[in-house]
C-alpha cells in the first residue's frame, strides 16, 4: 500500500515552484495565497527540508526544491494528459503513425474515415517522412515505409507490393508509341539510382544515362510529371485517382519491383489497444485476410520476442 501522499501540498509546491510566487500559484489553484503558503510550509515540515527561500519579492527555490520539482511536474503532466483523453465517458487513446508521403496521400488518406468509424476512440496523429525515420526519437507507434522490410531497430509487416510504372502527362503519352521513345524525353528520378535501369531491362532495352531531376518523394516526382516536366517511374497504385481522372497516363504495361510498403514498429515496444486496432484494420484494408505468426506482431504483443530482422537498405517512395 502506498503511504499517504499530501497531494494538495504537492500541488501547491509545484505551482509555486513554476511561478516562484505564492500569489500566482494561488490564482492558478483558485485558493488564497495564505492557503498555498500554509500547504508549502506543511510539506517542508513533513520532509524536514526548506523548499523555498522567502524573499521580499517572490521566492527562490532551494536545492531540495529543485530536486523535487521535476518529479512532480512530470507526474502532474502525465496525469493531466491521461485525464484529457477521457471524453464523453470514453477513454481516447492516442496513436501516432508516420508514413512516407506518397502512401499517406495516395492510399491512407482516402481510407482513414473507415478506421475512425470502426475505432472512434483512437485519436490518430499522422506524420509524414521520407523513409528516414527514428521511431523512438519521433515518438511514433508505427511508421509505414517503402523498401525491403529491413530497417535497423524495427520489425515490420508487409502490406503489399508496389511495382513501379512509367507515368506521365497525357500530352507526353501521345508521343510514346514504344518504350524506345523514352530516349527523347526527360526522365524524372528518385534517389534510388537503379530504378530506370531496372525498367529498361524489363522493357528489353539497353541501359541509358538518366540525368533528369531527382526527387525524394514519388508524390513530388509524379506531380512534376503531371505538370509536363518529364516522365516519372513510380508506384501506379498510389495514383489511381489521377489516372482515373486522366491527369496521368500509364503508357506501357511494364512494371518493375523496387520494394513494398511495410508497417513497421520499434523492437521491444509493447502493443497498445490502439496499435492492435490499427494493425488489424490496415492489414484488412490492404487486402490480407490472415497473417502467419512469423510476421511478428502477435509475438510483439504477447511476448516481445518476434523474429528479429537484420539491418539492410531501404528507399522512400
Amino acid at each position: 500500500m502506498r503511504p499517504y501522499l499530501p497531494l494538495n501540498a504537492l500541488r501547491a509546491f509545484e505551482s509555486s515552484a513554476r511561478h516562484l510566487s505564492f500569489t500566482r500559484a494561488a490564482l492558478e489553484l483558485n485558493v488564497t495565497q495564505a492557503a498555498v503558503s500554509q500547504q508549502v510550509r506543511m510539506l517542508e515540515e513533513r520532509l524536514g527540508a526548506t523548499l523555498f527561500k522567502r524573499l521580499p519579492r517572490g521566492l527562490a527555490i532551494t536545492d531540495e526544491g529543485l530536486a523535487l520539482r521535476p518529479v512532480l511536474s512530470d507526474a502532474f503532466d502525465r496525469i493531466e494528459a491521461v485525464l484529457r483523453q477521457f471524453e464523453g465517458g470514453h477513454f481516447h487513446e492516442v496513436l501516432t503513425v508516420g508514413a512516407v508521403g506518397t502512401f499517406a496521400v495516395g492510399w491512407l488518406m482516402p481510407r482513414l474515415k473507415s478506421f475512425h468509424d470502426a475505432h472512434p476512440f483512437v485519436e490518430l496523429r499522422m506524420m509524414t517522412n521520407n523513409n528516414l525515420v527514428d521511431l523512438a526519437a519521433e515518438g511514433l507507434d508505427f511508421a509505414i515505409r517503402f523498401g525491403d522490410g529491413t530497417w535497423p531497430g524495427s520489425r515490420g509487416l508487409k502490406l503489399f507490393d508496389a511495382p513501379l510504372s512509367v507515368l506521365c502527362a497525357p500530352e507526353i503519352a501521345q508521343r510514346l508509341r514504344a518504350p524506345a521513345d523514352l530516349a527523347g524525353e526527360k526522365l524524372l528520378r528518385s534517389y534510388r539510382a537503379d530504378d530506370w535501369s531496372s525498367w529498361f531491362a524489363a522493357a528489353g532495352l539497353a541501359p541509358r544515362p538518366v540525368r533528369g531531376p531527382v526527387f525524394d518523394s514519388s508524390r513530388l516526382m509524379v506531380e512534376a510529371a503531371m505538370q509536363g516536366a518529364g516522365v516519372a517511374l513510380a508506384p501506379a497504385s498510389m495514383f489511381e485517382r489521377d489516372l482515373s481522372m486522366g491527369r496521368l497516363v500509364r503508357p506501357f504495361d511494364i512494371d518493375v519491383h523496387a520494394g513494398s510498403y511495410w508497417l513497421t514498429w520499434q523492437k521491444g515496444k509493447p502493443a497498445t489497444p490502439a496499435m492492435r486496432a490499427f494493425n488489424q484494420w490496415i492489414v484488412q484494408a490492404a487486402g490480407e485476410s490472415s497473417r502467419p505468426p512469423e510476421d511478428g506482431f502477435v509475438q510483439m504483443a504477447a511476448a516481445l520476442d518476434a523474429v528479429e530482422q537484420q539491418p539492410g537498405s531501404s528507399g522512400a517512395s
